[in-house]
Parts: C-alpha cells; sequence; structure tokens
C-alpha cells in the first residue's frame, strides 16, 4: 500500500496541467515582444531656384512635371491672373517638388509682385501676390568725381540708384552735359532685404543733388488723390513737360549746329540734332509724354520713332538696334518710358541716338527749349506739405533717420489736427 501511495503522487506531480515548479516556470522564455511598424519616410523636397533665360518658356520649365495638354490647361487658368507666356528672361523663379512630384511653381512678376502656382486638391491655386520685404531707410552720400554712376559706386550703392536719382533731378540736371568735379549728392532710400539677404532698393524719399554751386532738392509726396511725385521744398513739380536728355551716363559726340561735316557723306550740312554716344542695347526714354506717329526704317534713318507731344512739340529718335516690345503707330508714351535701344541701323559710323526735337515743325534745338513744369501741389494743401517735408528736411540736413517715410498730404493733415 506504502509503494502504491508514493507512484501516486508521483504521477500527479508530473502530469500536465498540474501545478508548475516556481525555478522552471521562472527559467521559461518569455513570449516574443509585437514588433512595431517602421516610421513612415519623410517626403523628399526639392527647390529648383534660377533666373528665366532667353528662350525659356513655361513649357521648358515645366515639361518635366506635365503633359502638353496639362500645361494648355495650367496657362489657359493663369491667363486671368498672369499670362504664363509673359515670364521674362532675367526673372527669378522657383519650381517646388515633393516626391518628385510638382508642388509649386514660383516666378517674379516685378520687383513688386510674385506669381505663386500650387498643386491643389483638384487643378491648381494660382495667386499673384506682393513680395514681402524688410525695409531699412539709410542716408547715403556722395561727392562727384567724374560721373554720377561712379560717385554712388564709390559710397558703396549699386547703379540701380545711380538711376534712380538721375530720374529725379533729370528736369533740372543733364548728367551727360552739366556735370562737374565736386558736384554732391545725398538721398533718404528705402532698402529692401528679402529672406535676410539685400534685394534692391524702395522708394527714395527725399533726395538732394548739388550741380555746380546750385542745390536741387526733392520730396516724394502724395498730394491728395494725385499718385505720388516728387517736389521741391515750395511744393513746385520738379516734373516738367520735358527730360533734358533722352539717355543717361553718356557723352554728346555732335551737336546742334547749322555747319557740320558729315563723317559718311564727307559734307558739310545742318545737323539739327543732338548725338549721344552709347553702347549698342542703351535705353532710350521718351522725353516727355506723346503718341507715336511715326515707327519703322529708312536707309538713313535706321529704325526711329516720331512722337506728337502736344499740339506745338515733336521729337524724333533714330537709328536704334530695336523698338521696346509693343510699339506701334498711334501708341500713348509716358514720359521717361523706354521706346528703343541704341545701335548703328542706317547711315551710322558707330551706336549712337539721334534725337531731334520740332517745334510747330521747325527744328530747335532741345537744350534751348524752355520745358513748363507739372502742376504743384494744391495752393490748399501746400501749409500741410511744407508741414510734412520738415521731417525730410531735418533728415537731410542732421542725418537723423527716425521714422521717415513718404510724405502724405493725409499724414500732415492728421499730424495738423
Amino acid at each position: 500500500m506504502l509503494l502504491l501511495a508514493s507512484i501516486a503522487a508521483l504521477v500527479f506531480f508530473l502530469l500536465p496541467g498540474q501545478t508548475p515548479d516556481p525555478e522552471n516556470e521562472a527559467r521559461a522564455p518569455e513570449p516574443a515582444a509585437l514588433q512595431s511598424p517602421p516610421p513612415e519616410p519623410e517626403p523628399k523636397r526639392e527647390v529648383l531656384e534660377g533666373n528665366i533665360k532667353p528662350g525659356d518658356t513655361i513649357t521648358s520649365l515645366l515639361g518635366g512635371y506635365f503633359s502638353p495638354q496639362e500645361i494648355h490647361a495650367l496657362s489657359g487658368q493663369s491667363r486671368k491672373v498672369f499670362p504664363l507666356s509673359g515670364i521674362c528672361a532675367g526673372q527669378p523663379f522657383k519650381i517646388c517638388t515633393v516626391d518628385g512630384t510638382f508642388d509649386s511653381f514660383e516666378y517674379d512678376i516685378d520687383r513688386d509682385q510674385q506669381l505663386i502656382i500650387r498643386k491643389a486638391e483638384e487643378g491648381y491655386d494660382i495667386q499673384k501676390i506682393p513680395i514681402e520685404y524688410a525695409v531699412k531707410t539709410d542716408l547715403v552720400r556722395g561727392t562727384i568725381t567724374s560721373s554720377l554712376f561712379e560717385a554712388v559706386s564709390q559710397s558703396g550703392e549699386s547703379a540701380e540708384l545711380a538711376m534712380a536719382l538721375a530720374d529725379i533731378f533729370a528736369w533740372d540736371v543733364d548728367f551727360i552735359r552739366d556735370i562737374r568735379q565736386g558736384d554732391s549728392f545725398q538721398a533718404l532710400v528705402e532698402k529692401r532685404f528679402r529672406e535676410g539677404a539685400p534685394a534692391g532698393y524702395g522708394k527714395i524719399l527725399a533726395a538732394e543733388f548739388t550741380n555746380q554751386g546750385s542745390t536741387f532738392r526733392a520730396f516724394l509726396y502724395k498730394d491728395g488723390d494725385r499718385s505720388a511725385s516728387y517736389f521741391d521744398a515750395d511744393g513746385n513739380n520738379v516734373r516738367k513737360a520735358f527730360l533734358k536728355a533722352p539717355l543717361s551716363f553718356t557723352r554728346i559726340s555732335s551737336g546742334f549746329t547749322q555747319k557740320r561735316f558729315h563723317p559718311i557723306t564727307k559734307t558739310w550740312k545742318a545737323h539739327p540734332a543732338i548725338d549721344y554716344a552709347a553702347p549698342t542695347g542703351t535705353p532710350i526714354k521718351s522725353v516727355g509724354d506723346g503718341t507715336i506717329i511715326k515707327i519703322g526704317y529708312t536707309k538713313y534713318n535706321g529704325n526711329f520713332i516720331k512722337l506728337r507731344h502736344n499740339s506745338s512739340y515733336e521729337t524724333l529718335y533714330l537709328h536704334m538696334s530695336k523698338f521696346a516690345k509693343g510699339m506701334k503707330q498711334g501708341k500713348r508714351i509716358e514720359q521717361g518710358q523706354v521706346i528703343g535701344y541704341v545701335g548703328s541701323t542706317g547711315l551710322a559710323t558707330g551706336p549712337h541716338l539721334c534725337f531731334r526735337m520740332y517745334k510747330n515743325g521747325s527744328p530747335v534745338n532741345p537744350y534751348k527749349v524752355k520745358s513748363p513744369a507739372s502742376a504743384p501741389i494744391a495752393r490748399e494743401r501746400l501749409p500741410q506739405y511744407k508741414e510734412a517735408i520738415a521731417a525730410l528736411i531735418d533728415k537731410l540736413e542732421t542725418g537723423q533717420l527716425q521714422h521717415a517715410k513718404v510724405a502724405d498730404s493725409s499724414d500732415a493733415s492728421s499730424q495738423s489736427n
């Protein structure tokens, strides 16, 4: 009996389902842990950026991402915002992709506006938006040693500022004939920054130019509903009916005379014109508001444009290398608008502009024409104007730059209340 009881006890402990040995349980392998799925890879974002090259089209830029039919549809959708056929060489652009698929296209229309095309759930989101800049106002000064261009460059600024200053004082100073060593300039100018990098200039708020002992000042001011323009300290508009010259930063190769020896025909004849020698491609500006009454090509004149400005005055521009885009007979032209580019077409020994002015059909010397000024500040707003520019005058004279901004008749009105 004792033997049978011992065997029964042993069988009880060895049968499955019975209480295991604590030591054996501790040594048993643990169940395998559940494996988490691997994290999703980050989308690969790439940016292709550069400047539009001559000959580039929207098809050549985006052809790698869209079919011709898709580009045609995209162009049609964009037409009301900005025509994609209007992209210009030299303008910056960006193409952004995600995992190799098109995400967005950014194009700078000009210095102030940008075209944005983004992929949407259905079609594309197309917008024209202002370019965001950080703006700092700075006082720039310089003294002329040979030219305004060189003086601006020596002050650490770019040719863009020299051109802007020349445009402001173009009615009072001929930057080809009148500049002398020792002349000076200063300007309160907005400097733009884009994503931390310099991005050119904004407005010139106030400027001063001293030429041969005479000082000219100009202040940017918005007079009522009129567009902002430049006026002197007394409220006179610095803009006049005609610019002093149709070119900037060049030289006169032949003046207005009744007797000149022609270098090609080898004969003496009248030269009722001013010849400006300049590199091929130099922009030619209309000296005044007007309408194109003739445009074309002749054997002697080459490519030419003739403008009528009013009932008395006409101007003629000869030997252009090419016309500016959109020039045609009957087109209205604004003063300072580029109408063509210097060349040597027709009877010419080298690249230059032959500029002629007529009064009542007879040639006149452009430098002897008394050019009337545009409308001054309205008399009833003159006290407001003088109050508004007082701070700008102080900044020119003391170099203090705090709170400089465009003078505005509404600002002056609110300050006087």
